[in-house]
């Protein structure tokens, strides 16, 4: 029952914010399903004890791929698909809190939430940008599939 909200929320929050992000209406449901298949990898890898940062990455990486994929398949901008499906991902509670340590003057509290929030952040865009990278060494290379 767990996996179930976390696929319906995660999807509803990926495509709510892929019509926040102006995206074509036929791309909504790619977009929600985008996130949703990035959230589901964080939320397995982070419930079976692999961190928050290496589940981020791991996510980040998978939305990356699904995103060039489905941004070739029906011919639209990358960024599309991306920006909507890390969405789920971005540390915004976890900046909040850090900042609301910091304006209680719990400097120490501060530090950490905000480090994490900046390895977070980090991951995420290290998953999109090894994703880009691995895409053109494969186009490169010749064996992309066409």
């Amino acid at each position: 029952m767990v996996y179930i909200s976390q696929l319906v929320t995660s999807f509803v929050a990926s495509a709510a914010f892929g019509i926040m992000f102006n995206a074509p209406k036929e791309s909504l449901v790619k977009c929600g399903i985008s996130g949703m298949l990035g959230w589901m990898v964080y939320f397995i890898l982070e419930y079976n004890g692999y961190g928050t940062i290496l589940a981020t990455l791991a996510a980040s990486f998978l939305i990356a791929v699904i995103s060039q994929v489905m941004a070739k398949h029906y011919k639209t901008p990358i960024i599309i698909f991306s920006v909507a499906g890390i969405i789920p991902l971005v540390p915004g509670g976890l900046s909040y809190d850090a900042m609301r340590h910091f304006v209680e003057k719990d400097y120490i509290g501060t530090v950490t939430l905000a480090a994490k929030a900046s390895m977070i952040s980090g991951a995420l865009a290290v998953g999109l940008v090894f994703s880009e990278v691995l895409n053109l060494v494969i186009r490169r290379s010749g064996k992309a599939p066409k």
